[in-house]
């Protein structure tokens, strides 16, 4: 565990006061203030977690000495040697807590992302499990207080989706989810097999921070905007109209197509929403690449082309095997409220990871 000084304490705790000191100053500008109050609210943690860590240690160095004043009461240094012992047990956890506040965090951890869901291997039973992985997240996001928003879908025949892309808005949406990008693959009989042989079946997750016109900027030039008479579902008033839109972007060859809103107006709006999320999710991919010695973590790389998780439904278990978790709960996972447990699990062994990389560095 990397053990953080006094001076790194102390900076953390004049920088706060810096902030508070100069957010109170008369006269002050409007956006300064923001500005101010955005530095405020991220290292605001930090230094309350450095203010634990530096108590505890103060009254670790107190009681130390009163256990080795040679003068005083023998149940006077008794007490302080059982207090001293409590504290030696907690410091380490407050240190951690410490630690990963300070760990540099990913900038798009708070964003709301963009869920991409494609079935893979296994025809119609692969869409009808994309379906499930969709209806997953969708529950999942409800219990976290998050607004799932349909982008576009593309419904199999026999139920499910051959692909499904949604907005899912919310606060730290990007943090939690990001680990959901891989392929996901399940073990169960289908509804179509009489034999009832086990067959596998494949989906690929993709999760990706939702960018905002800021971070991205399009030009109307590098755009090709195609419009045509939408097909597929969507009743006769989307049939009659040319209200699907094609967006291809030609500096990077994307292309965009949109056709789930009657509106051509709409369809253009989302379109270019997913466009502006990819060509930001090019740029991250580019900019991680760049970065010397950048690590790959164990919980994985978010590479869409890695297996990530098996959902066994004859054995009722789901295993993670990038941490080598199994638990025998498949049909709560899949209903929403036991997924978290696999993401938390997730995201405690990146932040050990990173945490490792600390002590090696």
């Amino acid at each position: 565990m990397t053990s953080i000084s006094e001076e790194r304490i102390a900076a953390i705790t004049r920088r706060k006061d810096e902030l508070q000191n100069a957010m109170a100053a008369p006269n002050i500008a409007p956006d300064e203030f923001v500005r101010l109050s955005k530095d405020y609210a991220e290292i605001e943690p930090a230094a309350a977690a450095a203010h634990e860590v530096r108590r505890l240690r103060a009254e670790l160095e107190l009681l130390s000495e009163m256990i080795d004043d040679p003068d005083g009461e023998a149940e006077i240094r008794q007490m302080a040697s059982e207090e001293a012992e409590a504290i030696r047990k907690s410091l380490p956890e407050a240190e951690r807590a410490l630690a990963l506040r300070l760990l540099p965090r990913d900038a798009a951890d708070e964003r709301s992302a963009m869920l991409e869901i494609r079935a893979g291997t296994g025809g119609d039973e692969a869409a009808l499990f994309a379906g499930d992985l969709f209806r997953m997240y969708q529950r999942y996001a409800e219990l976290q207080g998050w607004r799932v928003e349909v982008i576009s879908t593309s419904a199999s025949d026999v139920g499910g989706f051959k692909e499904v892309v949604a907005s899912v808005s919310g606060q730290g949406v990007f943090a939690k989810l990001k680990f959901e990008s891989g392929v996901h693959r399940v073990q169960r009989v289908p509804v179509t097999e009489s034999g009832g042989r086990i067959h596998t079946s494949a989906a690929t997750v993709a999760v990706l921070p939702e960018a905002e016109e800021v971070d991205v900027r399009i030009e109307d030039k590098d755009l090709r905007i195609d419009v045509y008479r939408s097909s597929g579902p969507g009743g006769q008033s989307v049939n009659t109209t040319d209200s699907a839109v094609r967006i291809t972007h030609l500096p990077s060859g994307l292309v965009v197509i949109q056709q789930d809103e009657k509106s051509q107006h709409k369809n253009k709006a989302k379109a270019l929403k997913v466009l502006r999320t990819r060509l930001y999710e090019l740029e991250r991919e580019r900019l991680a690449s760049e970065r010397a010695g950048a690590r790959k973590s164990m919980v994985g790389s978010g590479d869409r082309s890695e297996r990530i998780r098996t959902y066994n439904f004859p054995q009722g278990r789901v295993t993670d095997h990038r941490i080598n978790l199994t638990l025998h709960r498949l049909e709560e996972i899949l209903a929403g409220p036991g997924l978290d447990e696999l993401i938390s699990a997730l995201v405690s062994e990146d932040e050990a990871e990173r945490l490792a990389s600390l002590d090696e560095a």
